[in-house]
């Protein structure tokens, strides 16, 4: 039988156990990372963050893990479900909040939800998830749960376990096995390899330099810079939030400084940074999370967090590169639409139904939305070197 279990804190769960079942996954779903949040006070439940996580366990073996916290608020989720709230409230009379999500907080990346053991029989382990978040939220008086960025294997026997199945649109890098920049600039036109070239070219113009570091080489005072990077831009949107602080940045860096990787533009002039970005490195791919910059330059975005994370990524060997959310630019820079899934469970009938029929007719609009991008990079086979 298998014993469902929740836990108000990841310390509850030894770190050892916890990252044997992640294995080879992504470093925003590590023990480490997860704890930093909690540690620093990034996740907290007056932030409208509660840890907590789930273990499935055999008698007294653990068999999978999964990070998830109650939520009092849908903010750094990004599966946008304020609809859903309104739709409560205003039309049910029911309250939509308190919720349960299953999630990396504030990371809107693909990834194993359910971290289990490789002998466990998969699709019966996702299943007693589905069935134990439904004891979940009736036993905490929660509206619903919702699976975040899962992987399509897990997201569709969640689905067939029950939960509505949700998808998006993201634009991910692949690695066919590139051998360098060039190399993957050959899939483009002769315009689009040449507008390339000048927008890499335009930092020499300008006597910018970029800078590659692991956390662990990151001075305090680079990780300083990385932190203000990251607070402007937020700070510039009427909808940003300072989710995360100083301290998780110095905290993260100092436990899994191997696992991140952080591009650095300075002046040749100046050697404060003027731009940086800060990404994840896993074993497979490369994720970006946050970018910043003191001043405007033309196409220092475009170089600081993709093709500099490109090249990277083909230097290294990596599978894929997932730069976070939106943006149809991406297309033009090499990245290509993908599909994200999320599965939810809703406790109200009506609610249910509602958000049923709603998500039959957002998946016709995703599938459409990716018909209609038009592709920029050559098949595979079909490349020219012309630069005429």
């Amino acid at each position: 039988m298998v014993d469902l279990r929740l836990h108000g804190a990841i310390d509850e769960i030894p770190k050892h156990e916890w990252d044997s079942l992640l294995g080879d996954g992504p470093p925003f779903l590590c023990w480490d990372f997860l704890q930093a949040l909690e540690q620093t006070g990034c996740v907290d439940p007056e932030k409208g963050w509660a840890p907590a996580h789930l273990s499935l366990s055999e008698g007294s073996q653990l068999i999978a893990v999964a990070p998830a916290y109650i939520k009092g608020n849908s903010e750094g989720e990004f599966v946008f479900d304020h609809s859903w709230a309104e739709f409560a409230y205003a039309r049910l009379r029911h309250r939509y909040y308190p919720k349960l999500i299953v999630a990396a907080p504030f990371t809107p990346a693909t990834g194993p939800r359910l971290l289990m053991r490789p002998d466990v029989d998969s699709e019966q382990a996702l299943r007693a998830l589905a069935g134990g978040l439904g004891r979940i939220i009736e036993e905490n008086d929660l509206s619903s749960a919702h699976v975040l960025f899962a992987e399509v294997r897990q997201a569709e026997a969640l689905e067939r376990a029950g939960l509505l199945l949700r998808q998006g649109v993201q634009y991910h890098w692949h690695n066919p096995g590139y051998a360098n920049f060039e190399d993957f600039l050959s899939r483009y036109s002769s315009k689009r390899r040449n507008q390339i070239r000048r927008e890499r070219r335009e930092l020499e113009v300008q006597g910018v330099e970029l800078d590659v570091k692991l956390g662990s080489d990151l001075s305090n005072a680079e990780i300083d810079h990385v932190f203000e990077f990251y607070a402007a831009t937020v700070d510039k949107y009427f909808w940003g939030r300072r989710y995360l602080n100083r301290n998780f940045f110095q905290e993260i860096c100092s436990r899994i400084g191997s696992q991140i990787l952080v591009v650095l533009a300075r002046d040749k002039s100046n050697p404060v940074p003027l731009a940086g970005a800060f990404n994840l490195l896993g074993p497979h791919k490369l994720y970006g999370r946050y970018w910043g910059a003191r001043e405007e330059r033309k196409f220092l975005h475009f170089n600081v967090c993709y093709y500099r994370g490109i090249e990277e990524c083909i230097a290294r060997g990596l599978k894929g590169f997932e730069p976070g959310a939106g943006g149809e630019h991406k297309l033009a820079r090499g990245f290509e639409p993908v599909i994200t899934y999320s599965a939810h469970k809703l406790k109200h009938p009506t609610l249910h139904a509602a958000i049923r029929e709603f998500l039959t007719r957002e998946r016709k609009a995703v599938r459409e939305e990716i018909s209609g991008a038009t592709p920029l990079l050559k098949p595979l086979g079909d490349v020219s070197n012309d630069d005429s």
